[in-house]
């Protein structure tokens, strides 16, 4: 009897619709209902775009929070000189501009969650202040005389490799594991084609109603790589319905890029993408210095997986020194 395929699953997470047929992301899933009820810090790591921030308001959908506030801040977009301010928050006066107290959004977040996404932007002295506050310590606002003290669940994310930046010095060692009470890690879509397929008729739905895409389009899409993850399979959805000329949108209508890729003989990865990928697995070992582990979190993937493509390519004997 054949295998069915994966049938995907679709909810909504804090008012945004969120969709995925993967054994990964099941699994995933499943990671967060469990922690979800508890208090623990939890720590989201994974390529831009692929969909840290869905993972964190599922997080607070799931939690015994989930009727209080929900506050989200990333910290690459704030100016440097702001992320205090910003957070902490500032009383009238405190500096030139400040014609008012401010609340931070610790103080917005009382109760409930606070997503700090690209956590590792953050300086050195915010991150001193950040881990007195997760511990429980009160603080005050930029030119405030009164302590304040705030319950409030933190859930970060970064695109960074923090262990490492911790080994350098870049980030604090005790913050990493304040963070990482829990550490989830969203596998990059190139990691789950079978989201591809849902994922994309999902943003069709909301961009263009009206619009189908035909079986080569959704054939196309599914053979991409996709290194700008989930947030650039949704622009190439919404640019493509734009273009397309009738209804249904061809292949014609998606990224030379996109659209050139043809099949293999059995039906697979394009070759060109296999030795794209074969090519960036060997200069991130060299990166590494033939580390498996640290080439695996770099790379997205599990040292497994790391061990069975270079197995594939005929590389070397990639058991050695694997661990899971």
């Amino acid at each position: 009897m054949a295998n069915m395929a994966p049938q995907p699953h679709a909810e909504s997470v804090i008012g945004k619709p969120f969709m995925f047929a993967s054994e990964s992301m099941r699994e995933l899933m499943h990671a967060v209902q469990q922690v979800a009820p508890t208090n623990a810090g939890v720590l989201i790591t994974g390529e831009s775009g692929c969909g840290k921030e869905l993972i964190a308001r599922a997080l607070h959908q799931y939690s015994l929070r989930c009727n209080n506030p929900w506050i989200d801040v990333n910290a690459a977009a704030l100016p440097e000189h702001l992320v205090e301010s910003e957070l902490f928050g500032y009383e009238k006066g405190a500096f030139s501009g400040a014609e008012s107290t401010k609340q931070g959004l610790f103080e917005l977040a009382h109760t409930g969650t606070l997503f700090l996404d690209e956590v590792g932007e953050l300086d050195p002295r915010t991150q001193v202040k950040l881990l007195r506050v997760l511990d429980g310590v009160s603080y005050y606002r930029l030119g405030g005389v009164r302590k304040v003290l705030v319950d409030v669940r933190v859930v970060a994310a970064t695109s960074r490799d923090l262990a490492e930046e911790m080994k350098q010095g870049a980030f604090r060692r005790e913050l990493y594991y304040r963070l990482s009470q829990v550490y989830l890690k969203v596998p990059p879509l190139r990691e789950r084609p079978e989201d591809i397929r849902p994922l994309a008729q999902l943003f069709l739905r909301e961009s263009a109603p009206a619009s189908r895409f035909s079986t080569e389009a959704l054939e196309a899409l599914e053979r991409y790589s996709w290194p700008g993850n989930v947030r650039e399979l949704k622009n190439v959805v919404v640019i493509a319905g734009v273009r397309a000329k009738g209804p249904e949108i061809t292949r014609a209508d998606l990224p030379a890029e996109i659209s050139a890729q043809v099949s293999a003989p059995n039906g697979t990865t394009p070759t060109r993408l296999k030795e794209m990928e074969q090519q960036m697995i060997l200069q991130t070992l060299a990166k590494t210095g033939g580390s498996f582990e640290r080439a695996a979190t770099m790379l997205g993937i599990s040292t497994r997986t790391l061990s069975r493509k270079l197995k594939r390519y005929g590389i070397e004997d990639a058991d050695r020194n694997v661990r899971e």
